[in-house]
């Protein structure tokens, strides 16, 4: 996942939220928004493990640094 990508997701979870505090929507739209905050959160803690692991990849192990 790109780091555009992160950032998409980033934005639409903010506006999510946004509009979940606004206290405008009906509590199934609301269930709704919450179940959608989750999927997006559940994609982003992937694209974030999936950036962390490439990063160690490039790291050098200890028997490198040894």
């Amino acid at each position: 996942m790109t780091q555009q990508n992160l950032d998409q997701l980033i934005e639409e979870l903010e506006a999510a939220a946004t509009q979940l505090r606004s206290g405008e929507l009906d509590s199934a739209a609301a269930a709704d928004l919450v179940e959608r905050c989750a999927e997006l959160a559940a994609r982003l803690g992937g694209g974030l493990e999936e950036q962390a692991r490439a990063g160690e990849a490039g790291a050098p192990g200890q028997e490198t640094l040894l």
